[in-house]
């Protein structure tokens, strides 16, 4: 283990290897990854720091949700506009004043009113109900997971919660993904493992009387035999292919590494083990889809995009007892790759990733606090090239993001979702063309600040933009959920 002068030593090597403001890919420099990222220095650092300012947070009572009125909106057919760039639910209110372009407000809970006790929202995820027509959302928060229908008014209708695991403690760190009508929710505790709850149970809870689930009686299936201490800082599925995956499953020095492990779900009361790698050591997030796209020689394989800290990995898993990484690429401003996403997934030509920690280290494009989106062009899976980028237009982090239909959902901490047109990205890789079509910032607090935002990590954790509806439920770590909904036709912004 470094000692602090190393560790210090080492992340200004990382500044001085990325401190150009040019996006370019470049290879994994392995002394590095060892040093720092294989290590897990870093991620030790980024952990400590959040933990630093999410305590000081708590001590301040930021993260008591019962201080945040809820939206008053009667008759439930009324909405908040965003009007000349704000939307405010306590008029002459500056803490419930919201900056906001193009996103109307429908309605807001605390994460009390979601049934938690503790708050700090987390991941988040949904489904929609094709026979009913009805569309669920499930919140991730410290103490475990709440569930809500949305309305056809937008407003939230508790239903009621999984709490963590029994032998579990609480958690800040709690992801879910859906997996048809299921929903797989893991969590960097201890012992957590992962849960896999059947969403139909929500069609028939009574709303005035809602419900909390429990782990012996209400799982669909549960899941831990390849996690070494039953941990997982994320997970993901792959519908098409009926499985999911754990990655970043603590130890690092454990048989994969902390990895990519992969768990079948087509029974998902008996959710069984079916490999996994270690290859390129821990891996942060990913997304796992059946390739579709120019590189022919991979079509219809088992592709999982890996974003590993240091660098973009894309692994062939088809065969979960021998993964192969076909390319493993670094990038100029590489801080802490985090995650990212496709443009299509019927034609993957492109994907849009972002880098944790750049705005923090203040290295890069993201040197000024401006929160990066790098753009890819996975043409040749075997040798990616990055082709440009997207500035953001208010200081900030980025944190999670999801594609539909040409547009980027961005949940990005202290400046909440930010939703941009990426449709122009097959015609200029560089960015240049993309732009923000709409916004929503809830966290007003800091947006006095010079570049009108915030290079901290708390605000909107994640969000669900999948709804038939439109409807986009927003998961913030301090207050509680949001729900807006695009005031315009995005496309024609």
């Amino acid at each position: 283990m470094l000692t602090p002068k190393g560790i210090a030593a080492v992340t200004a090597a990382v500044c001085s290897l990325t401190g150009l403001v040019s996006a370019k890919e470049k290879p994994v420099d392995m002394k590095l990854k060892a040093e720092l990222y294989d290590s897990g220095i870093r991620h030790e650092q980024i952990m400590a720091l959040k933990n630093r300012i999410w305590n000081e947070l708590d001590s301040q009572g930021v993260y008591d949700s019962t201080q945040y009125p809820p939206t008053d909106t009667e008759p439930v057919t009324d909405f908040i506009a965003c009007k000349d760039g704000f939307a405010s639910y306590v008029p002459g209110d500056p803490k419930y004043t919201f900056k906001c372009s193009n996103l109307d407000l429908y309605d807001f809970k605390t994460h009390a009113q979601l049934g938690s006790a503790r708050g700090h929202g987390a991941g988040s995820w949904g489904w929609y109900n094709h026979r009913s027509g009805r569309e669920f959302v499930a919140i991730a928060q410290e103490d475990g997971t709440s569930f809500s229908e949305v309305s056809k008014q937008g407003k939230l209708i508790y239903l009621g919660r999984l709490p963590k695991t029994n032998k579990a403690d609480n958690s800040l760190w709690r992801e879910i993904k859906g997996y048809k009508h299921y929903v797989v929710i893991g969590s960097e505790a201890v012992d957590h493992g992962v849960q896999i709850f059947d969403l139909e149970k929500l069609e028939t809870v009574d709303p005035a009387s809602p419900v909390v689930f429990n782990q012996e009686g209400d799982l669909a299936g549960f899941w831990t035999e390849g996690l070494p201490v039953g941990r997982s800082h994320n997970v993901v599925t792959n519908e098409e292919r009926d499985y999911g995956v754990a990655v970043g499953f603590a130890p690092r020095n454990a048989t994969l590494r902390a990895g990519l492990v992969f768990f079948d779900l087509k029974d998902p009361k008996n959710p069984k083990t079916l490999g996994g790698t270690g290859q390129d050591g821990y891996v942060h997030d990913a997304q796992c889809i059946v390739y579709r796209g120019p590189d022919r020689k991979y079509d219809g394989r088992d592709i999982c995009y890996g974003y590993d800290e240091d660098s973009m990995t894309i692994f062939d898993v088809t065969d979960k007892k021998n993964i192969q990484i076909i390319s493993n690429t670094s990038y100029e401003g590489a801080s802490y790759t985090h995650q990212g996403w496709v443009l299509d997934p019927m034609w993957q030509q492109y994907l849009i990733m972002d880098d944790e920690y750049d705005e923090v280290d203040a290295i890069g494009p993201g040197a000024d606090g401006y929160p990066i989106s790098y753009i890819w062009d996975i043409t040749s899976l075997e040798k990616p090239k990055q082709t440009g980028y997207y500035k953001g237009l208010r200081k900030g982090i980025d944190h999670n993001q999801f594609v539909r239909d040409g547009f980027s959902y961005q949940s990005n901490y202290a400046l909440g979702i930010s939703i941009l047109d990426l449709r122009s990205v097959p015609q200029d890789p560089t960015g240049k063309g993309i732009k923000e079509v709409a916004y929503f910032d809830t966290h007003p607090e800091d947006d006095h600040l010079p570049g009108g935002g915030n290079i901290t990590f708390t605000g909107s954790w994640s969000h669900y933009p999948f709804l038939p509806s439109g409807y986009i439920v927003i998961n913030t770590m301090d207050r509680g959920a949001f729900v807006v909904k695009a005031s315009t036709d995005l496309r024609k912004v």
